[in-house]
Parts: structure tokens; sequence; C-alpha cells
């Protein structure tokens, strides 16, 4: 019985010592070259005397000297003595302070992963302490990442695990890092009087308590690099993870801290945490559940939110509450969760922005005005009214919160949710919206004007976007197209019908070259904000004609260029009403009507003489021209091809000059003579590239497979109509499309890949079927019938 007393009492100073360094039993054996057995029979009492070897090397292990080692010795030969100081005599003393983990946590494999990575990697640094900095804007997750990670490697860490909020974008004051230190000393087992009064001097004790000792600290919702830093431990022994919406770049870069990023949930994984949430209500509303998930930016305590109204409503369907937030302006008040301001979604935010310094501040409010998905530093200055310099210290604070990404580069924007509650906070929301306007008017119009060589229009008090070229300008539109769509529609329904108008015209030019349904959009929105303006109605209905046009929906155009001839007539432009009738013939042979169409182009090119137009008189005596070459009319219609080669060479209009040229290579195919085509279709392709029309590409492509399958060359053709159907999808031009398939199927069936050739023809059979052409019937002739299936 003695010897079991004995035993027991060192066995428990064993553990206290291997729990103070924060050893698992199985290292505490290898440091001391015993097996493991030995060290959880001598735990666990069973050893009655422990042979003086087996002493010596463990109060070796456990850095023992002097009085400590005499002590460790005596009590190995039955002698009580008491525990050291900062031992953990029993297992209730090791600190276990971590939350609980989150319910329903779905979603974030890449960053755990990423966490696990990082903490292997510290590894191999055995004298630096592994500090992980969790990231992120919000609500979107941080606290619930990292206990979920901590909790996943709690057994790694046997001295404990100690957590503390900081709450550093909290209404209520920070928390001070000596009252941190306070806590934590308190939790490791110091005495409050032993406690240092200085901050400094509590840091060293905290640094001294946990030296060697294999602990995790989780350090959640910091504010600052300041207030985490006194808390940092001195050995590697430890691990560090700290939650912040700031980047912490001064923790990163002094302190070695790595960095993961956490951003807006998946939109798959956004649906599963709805699902997990509310339940078979979910299951049984898919559609209802993958709108709700976007109405809530895919931000993870939003959807949380959400899902609590569901739960309390019994009674409601999750098509309620979808259309409830589908009102943006009263969509942050619904996700205001009842009184705990922890669980709203407008008060989390309003935490973030009152840390930032006033013209940051300033800045994210009127960015929410920004009417596109991005924006570049230019068009915040618009909106904020301050230099460019001051703009992107601005912006890169917003980022540094999360009140702001990158989307790519110079570019920055907000999520939707973001974006309500800036706009409800923006200040003087008129006059910084009219800035923006001017901005985009301007610089669009400076754009235009150097892909078209239009005219130039006065600067803006905004500092302007450098467009030194025609590649510098189509980028810049390309980058800014959705922002000018949605400033056109935001115009045109947000009682601002002239600056609808007054942008859809610059912009019609660029949108001619697009995908059609941006076009139409536009000049239909400025169609309806011109009523009572009769000029400006008529240019945007001659437009949206065209645009139709674009979509194979004639009848619907010739009503747009019906209505904007009349209107030309009563304003007694003979311009315009050329250009009407020049539509009205488009909408003609789109709908295979020959002779009517070539009469409206007959009837244009003699209004446009009227008006002294030339360009107009070329863009007639083209289309004339194409119109006879599908009636079998090829000497006709290369003459009035040659006319308006003439015309745009004389006016320097390279677009129209590359139109002549493939429209002539056509002709010039028909009538037998190839090489001339070909050359004709090289030209023209030159030209169209330098103007990254795609359209006309797809139209002088195809002219030269059509080319070279006359010269016998059905590979080069092959190369030919692949890139045409690559630049006719891009534009969006299902006839080229259905020319390019026409052509592929041929040159396949030239090289006896019957089976791709058949593919090609029938899906071109598909789109001239569809846009009501005639190629439809003479191809589908020539279709085989598809093989019978044998007996199985």
């Amino acid at each position: 019985m003695a010897m079991v007393e004995v035993g027991g009492a060192f066995g428990a100073l064993v553990r206290a010592h291997r729990q103070r360094l924060g050893l698992t039993q199985e290292e505490l054996a290898t440091k001391a070259g015993l097996s493991v057995r030995s060290i959880v029979k001598l735990e666990g009492g069973r050893v009655g005397v422990p042979r003086p070897p087996t002493v010596r090397l463990l109060a070796l292990v456990f850095g023992l000297t002097g009085a400590d080692a005499e002590d460790f010795r005596r009590c190995a030969a039955g002698v009580a003595v008491e525990p050291p100081a900062g031992a953990q005599v029993g297992a209730g003393r090791v600190p276990a302070q971590l939350p609980p983990d989150v319910s329903a946590f779905t979603g974030r494999a890449a960053q755990l992963a990423a966490l696990d990575a990082l903490a292997v990697a510290a590894a191999d640094q055995p004298t630096t302490v592994f500090v992980a900095v969790v990231t992120g804007p919000a609500g979107v997750g941080k606290t619930a990442l990292a206990v979920r990670w901590a909790h996943h490697v709690r057994d790694r860490f046997p001295g404990g695990q100690l957590y503390v909020n900081l709450r550093g974008y909290d209404p209520a004051r920070p928390m001070a890092a000596g009252d941190a230190l306070t806590r934590f000393l308190t939790a490791l087992g110091v005495a409050a009087e032993d406690v240092p009064v200085d901050e400094d001097d509590r840091a060293a004790r905290f640094r001294t308590e946990v030296a060697d000792r294999r602990l995790l600290l989780l350090l959640d919702n910091a504010s600052s690099a300041e207030q985490v830093r006194p808390l940092l431990p001195g050995t590697a022994s430890c691990t560090v993870l700290v939650t912040s919406r700031d980047t912490l770049p001064g923790l990163v870069a002094v302190d070695g801290a790595r960095r993961v990023e956490v951003g807006l949930l998946t939109a798959g994984d956004a649906e599963v945490l709805l699902r997990r949430l509310i339940g078979s209500r979910a299951r049984s509303a898919p559609d209802a559940v993958a709108t709700l998930a976007e109405q809530c930016a895919r931000l993870p305590l939003a959807l949380r939110v959400a899902a609590e109204l569901i739960a309390a409503r019994p009674e409601s369907t999750l098509d309620d509450l979808v259309a409830e937030l589908h009102d943006q302006r009263r969509r942050l008040a619904v996700l205001a969760a009842g009184e705990d301001p922890r669980a709203s979604v407008p008060a989390v935010l309003s935490w973030s922005v009152r840390h930032l310094p006033p013209p940051a501040a300033r800045a994210f409010g009127l960015l929410g005005l920004h009417p596109g998905p991005d924006f570049d530093a230019y068009a915040a200055a618009s909106l904020t009214g301050a230099g460019l310099t001051d703009t992107r210290d601005a912006l890169a604070l917003l980022v540094r919160a999360h009140l702001a990404h990158r989307t790519g580069p110079g570019r920055y924007g907000m999520h939707d949710l973001l974006r309500a509650y800036a706009r409800e906070h923006a200040e003087a929301p008129a006059e910084a919206r009219r800035r923006m306007f001017d901005f985009y008017r301007a610089t669009a119009a400076r754009a235009v004007a150097a892909l078209f060589a239009g005219p130039q229009v006065p600067e803006t008090a905004s500092p302007a976007v450098p467009l030194g070229d025609r590649d510098a300008a189509r980028g810049w539109l390309e980058a800014e197209r959705a922002a000018l769509l949605a400033l056109v529609a935001e115009s045109a329904t947000g009682g601002q019908p002239a600056h609808a108008v007054a942008l859809a015209a610059i912009l019609a030019r660029y949108l001619a070259g697009g995908p059609p349904a941006d076009a139409v959009a536009v000049h239909g929105l400025a169609a309806d904000a011109a009523l009572g303006d009769p000029a400006r109605e008529a240019a945007a209905r001659d437009a949206l004609g065209l645009a139709l046009l674009r979509q194979g929906r004639p009848a619907t155009a010739a009503a747009q260029f019906d209505r904007a001839e009349a209107l030309f007539a009563d304003l007694g432009d003979l311009a315009g009403q050329a250009r009407a009738a020049l539509g009205q013939g488009l909408a003609e042979g789109q709908r295979h009507r020959l002779e009517a169409a070539a009469a409206r182009f007959e009837h244009s090119l003699h209004l446009f003489e009227q008006a002294g137009d030339r360009a107009g008189e070329a863009c007639a005596l083209n289309n004339l021209g194409l119109v006879e070459e599908r009636m079998g009319r090829y000497g006709p219609a290369e003459a009035h091809h040659q006319r308006a080669l003439m015309l745009y060479e004389q006016l320097g209009s390279l677009r129209g000059r590359a139109a002549a040229l493939t429209d002539l290579g056509i002709v010039e195919h028909r009538l037998g003579r190839p090489e001339q085509a070909a050359a004709h279709h090289r030209q023209a392709l030159e030209l169209f590239l330098d103007g990254r029309d795609r359209l006309g590409e797809s139209w002088a492509r195809n002219g030269l497979g059509e080319a070279a399958m006359t010269f016998g060359d059905a590979s080069t053709a092959l190369t030919h109509h692949a890139a045409a159907l690559a630049a006719a999808t891009i534009a969006a031009a299902r006839d080229q499309q259905a020319r390019a398939h026409l052509g592929l199927g041929n040159a396949h069936e030239a090289l006896h890949d019957l089976s791709s050739a058949r593919a090609h023809h029938e899906e071109a059979v598909r789109l001239f079927t569809d846009l009501g052409m005639p190629e439809a019937d003479d191809l589908r002739t020539r279709l085989p019938a598809p093989p019978e299936e044998g007996p199985r």
C-alpha cells in the first residue's frame, strides 16, 4: 500500500512536469529514452519506487536543477514534497478555452487545408512561433473557421488552448492587450497577486509561463498588430491563430505571420448551408434557395439570419422571404435579426466603417452609388470628387479593412450587402452621381472617338483616364461595359432620361460590334426615355432596329424603323430618313423579300445623295450589292461594291473599306474568280483584325475558307472556318455561325471525316432554320439519312 502511495505522488509530479512542457507521453518517452509503457505506468502510479537512472533521465528532460532536481529525487524515493510553481498537478489545470464548434459549418476546405499546410511548414522552423492571420470581411465566418480548425488540432496541444475575444470591432472599447494577458495568466494558474502591474512585465511573465509548452492561442477579432503583438509567445512550441477584418500587414511583415483569406461562400456551399439550417422546406424549394443565397451575397452571417427568419415564420414559404428581400432598399433592414447586434448584418458592417478615417469612410459610402459590378480609381475619384492619389489611398484602406475587394488589376468591387449599406450612408448622393455621369459620358465619348475617328468632347473636372491609343480606348470600354450599361438603365429609370439618351447615343457605334442583347437593352431604354424628343427618339429607334436585326428579329426591327422614318420625316431630316430606309431594307433582306429589300436600299441611296451624306451612300451601295448577289445579279452587285469601296477610300473609313472588300470578295467568288476573292478577303481581314471587329472578322474568314475549298485545300478551309466560328460566337452573329458550320462540314467531308461533317452540317441546318434562311432547305437535301441500327 505504501508503495502505491509513493508511486501515485511521483506519477502526478511526472505528469505535471510533462504538461508544463506541453509534451505527450510518446514525446516524453522519446526524449528520455524510455518506453511509452514505462511513462504510462509511472503516471498511473503503478511503479513503486522508480529506478534511479529513470529518475535522472526524467529530471534531465524536465530541465530540473538544484533544489528542484533534489525535490524530484526525494519524491521518487517516497518523501512528500510541494508541487513546483506553475506545475499542473491535475488535468483540470490545463486551460481548454475554445468556444464550441459552429453548428452546420459548411465549406472552407481550401482555408482549412491552408492552415494545415502552414502548420506543417512551421514545424520545419523549430525556433519560430507559428502565427496565422485569418482575415476577411465582416460576417464571413472567420471565427467559425478558426474555431473549427482549432478543435480539429486541439489534440496536438496537450498544454492547453487559450481563447480571447479582443473586441477589435465591437461598439464597445476594444480589449487592451494588458487585460488579455491578465486573463491568460490567471488561466495558467498565476495567482492574482502575482500578476505584474506593468503590461510589458505581464507579457514577459506570460512568455515565461508558456515557454516550451505545447499551447494553442486563438486571438479573435483583433483590430491591429499592436493589439496582438504583446500576446505572442516567445517559443516555437506555441501556435497562434488570429482573426481580423484587417489584413494586419504589420504582423505579417514584422512578426512573420502568414495570412489566410476568407471570402464569400461559393454558390454551392451557400445553398448547402441554407439547406442544413432550414431543413426540409429548403430541400423542396431549390430555386428559392439559390435566389436566397445570392440575395444574402453568400455571406454566412446573412445566410444564418435568413435561415432564422424562415424558422421563425412557419406559416411563410421561402418564396415569401425571397420576395421580401427583392427590394434592395429594404434588404438590410430585413437582415437585422432581433435585438442581438452580433446577429444583425447592418450592425456588424457598421462596426467596420467606424474604424475608418473620415476620408475613407466618406469614400466607402459614395462608392455604394456606383452602378456596375466593379470600378477603377478614376471612376471612384469621380464619385468622391477627390484627386487620384487620395482616392487610391482610400481604396487601399477599404481593401485592407475588407470593405472593398480587388476584382482585377486596378479594379475594385463590393458585395451586394456592402454596396447596399454603403449607399444608405452616402453623403450628397445627387452631386456625386452627377460627377460620375459626367465622367463616364466624357470618357466614353473620348474612347469611341479614338476607335471610330469621331469628334472629341470637353474634359470633366474628374481625373481623366489616359486613352493614348485605340487599344487603350477599347480596353477601357470593355472593362467598363457593364458599368456603362447599368448607368444607362439607372438614368432611364431613375429620373434622368436625358442622361440615358445621351450615353446610349455615344455608345451606339461601339455596341454595334458586341453582343446584340446589350445594344437592344440600351437602345430600348433610350427610345423610351426619349419620348417627347422626336430627334433623339428617332435616332434611338433606328439604333434599336439595327440591334434587333442582329438578334434575327426582322419584324420587330421593321416596326422600329417605320417609327423612326416617320419621326425623321416630320423633322425634315433626309439623312435620318435614309438611315431608316436602309434599316427597312435590311429587315426585308432578313425576311428573304429580296426585291423589296433592293427597292428600299435604292430609296435609301437616293435620300443619302439628296442629303449629301457620302458615308450613307457607300453603306447603301454596299447593302444593295449584297442583296443583288443573293438574287444572282453578280455584275450589278460587283459594280455597287466597287463604288462603295471607292467612296469609303475617299472618306478614309477603314471599317467601311473592310466591309466593301469582303462583300466584293463574295461576289468575285460567285463569278469564279477565287484568287481575287481571296485577296480581297485577306485585305478585309487585316482591317477587321486591326479594328478588333469580330463580326467583320467572321465574314472575312468564312470567305477565305470558301476560297480555300475552291483551290481544293480543305485543311486551310478548316482552319479559316474554325476561326470564323470563334469570332462569330463572340459577336453573337448566328448567321455567320451557320455559315462557318456549313464550311466546316464541307471541309470535313472533303477530308473524309463524315461523322464531323454531318455534325457541323446538322448544326448549320438548325441555325439556318431558326433564322428562317433558305439555305436550310438547300443543305437539308444534301444530308444523307442516318444509318439504321442493326440487330443487337
